[in-house]
């Protein structure tokens, strides 16, 4: 008995490397946040070329909000589709769409041309980002999860500054189209990378919840175009009855996950995971903040203080490389701690750099003082993308890495979708308040420096608009006190590949396991 065993072991094939597959997807999931950051530069570019006529500059907020919304509504049905045809052909099937649909943006010749090309690329980057985390999750054991999330948030971290640096270079240097087009070769050289790295990992059937999917997708709509056009439209009474609508359909959708007999879209019983719920939460309050932060502090740096758009990047560089320098590390020390001696302080620290930077705007501050809140925001990003990541997905069974992943990011989209939205009403309210008549006025917002008798008043209403991220940062920080200290955590000085015995690492056959505490 003992020599056969020895022999079968002795004949299995050798565990494969999981790192080449996680680097080549890392190029796609890039070049997916790069296009988010690089269009918040970009978009007083964008207005003046695209929509000079008029100031709401809740219409090149679509540009964000269609790519955003588009990104979130199939989330949680293409991290199925990942575990029914193989993650890799899914990312594989999205990345071609993404890096087309750059083409026909760059190409774009009106506002409405973008929106329309950029709600396509959402659709691609909502094929390929569910695969990417499960991927990690199905190919890492959970005791080394925190270092593979760790590279994940680190690439966020580089794209934070290489996503706003291109973008200010390029707009500066060749033209807002430009910002889409370098997209074309990082996209076939991350098609070619997963076609040869990434393995096709075993396959699971499940049956899709139409009923699920048509459902989120009227009651995201419904909320997210009532918030994006209620300033608009005077917070007219059917504005509200949308917004209103939409929470409606969205409270029947989980109504109708609850009741299902078949395999509903959302599996409620991951919920039952503690960590798991309000990692959620506190994915939602993050990706509200991140979207929404930086539209008030590019307009203000770029019309208020007469900045290009390279040079209002340039602020950036501190938050780029502080965090990409320090994710790893934060993700190896997450293996072996609870996850909330990281996510507390990371949280703190960014909502802090957001109250540093509205004080910063409020006290006409020197340029280069904006450098301080940005070094501030990147020590806290480092303590904050990894850690929620690798707490929400430790302890998915692999036969619903796909959906749980599907889930996680829906929820993060969805904050920025709402965040997005939010924020484009928001700064037009306090731009109103700050400027009666502003929406009236024949000169855009977008087409350069701001007139100085407006300066001040513009400039109070960007600060005045950063307090919505803040008041949202810091609700994040309220749910991550309420995580468990995980039961599967690496002791120090235990080997990379020790694998507990309370907790397996994923078999390659995708067993279930309880994800429950």
């Amino acid at each position: 008995m003992t020599d056969s065993r020895a022999a079968s072991v002795a004949s299995a094939p050798p565990e494969r490397n999981p790192w080449p597959a996680l680097w080549a997807l890392v190029i796609g999931f890039f070049m997916i946040l790069v296009d988010t950051t690089i269009v918040s530069v970009a978009n007083p570019a964008i207005k003046a070329a695209l929509d000079p006529s008029t100031n709401n500059l809740d219409n090149v907020v679509w540009v964000t909000s269609a790519y955003l919304l588009t990104y979130a509504v199939p989330l949680l049905v293409t991290g199925r589709l990942g575990d029914r045809f193989g993650p890799k052909n899914i990312y594989l099937v999205g990345l071609a769409i993404f890096t087309i649909a750059s083409l026909a943006c760059g190409l774009a010749t009106s506002l409405e041309m973008l929106i329309v090309a950029r709600a396509v690329q959402g659709l691609g980057a909502a094929l390929m980002t569910p695969q990417t985390m499960a991927v990690i999750t199905r190919t890492f054991p959970p005791q080394r999860r925190g270092a593979a999330m760790g590279l994940w948030g680190a690439t966020a971290g580089v794209a934070t500054l290489v996503g706003p640096l291109a973008g200010g270079l390029l707009v500066d240097g060749l033209g807002w189209e430009w910002i889409f087009f370098i997209n074309i070769p990082v996209g076939v050289i991350g098609f070619i990378a997963a076609l040869v790295l990434v393995p096709q990992l075993p396959k699971s059937t499940h049956k899709f919840d139409l009923l699920g999917v048509a459902l989120s997708a009227v009651g995201l709509f419904l909320i997210v175009f009532g918030l994006q056009e209620g300033e608009h439209f005077d917070w007219a009474a059917w504005i509200w009855a949308m917004v209103v609508a939409g929470v409606v359909v969205m409270a029947l959708f989980v109504w109708t996950q609850a009741r299902t007999k078949s395999e509903p879209l959302v599996p409620l019983d991951l919920f039952r995971d503690r960590n798991f719920s309000v990692a959620n939460l506190a994915i939602a309050a993050v990706g509200f903040t991140v979207t929404s932060m930086a539209l008030p502090q590019m307009f203000y740096l770029q019309l208020a203080r007469g900045l290009t758009p390279t040079e209002s990047a340039l602020l950036l560089i501190p938050l780029a490389i502080l965090s990409g320098a320090l994710a790893p590390s934060a993700g190896k020390l997450l293996d072996r701690t609870d996850p909330r001696f990281l996510l507390v302080p990371g949280l703190l620290l960014v909502g802090g750099s957001l109250v540093l930077y509205a004080a910063l705007i409020f006290a006409d501050a020197a340029v280069w003082a904006f450098l301080i809140p940005s070094a501030l925001m990147g020590i806290g990003n480092a303590g904050m993308w990894g850690p929620l990541a690798t707490t929400a997905t430790r302890n998915l069974p692999p036969r619903q890495a796909g959906a749980g992943a599907g889930i996680y990011n829906t929820t993060r989209t969805v904050g920025s979708v709402i965040g997005s939205a939010s924020i484009a009403a928001f700064m037009q309210a306090r731009l109103e308040a700050n400027l009666p008549g502003a929406g009236d006025a024949t000169e855009s917002f977008g087409s350069g420096s701001l007139p100085p008798q407006v300066v001040e008043g513009f400039a109070t209403a960007m600060g005045q608009a950063l307090l919505l991220p803040i008041g949202v940062i810091f609700l994040g920080l309220i749910a991550v006190l309420f995580m468990r200290r995980p039961s599967v955590i690496r002791p120090h000085g235990a080997p990379r590949d020790a694998t507990p015995a309370a907790q397996p690492a994923p078999s390659a056959q995708g067993a279930p396991a309880s994800a429950g505490e």
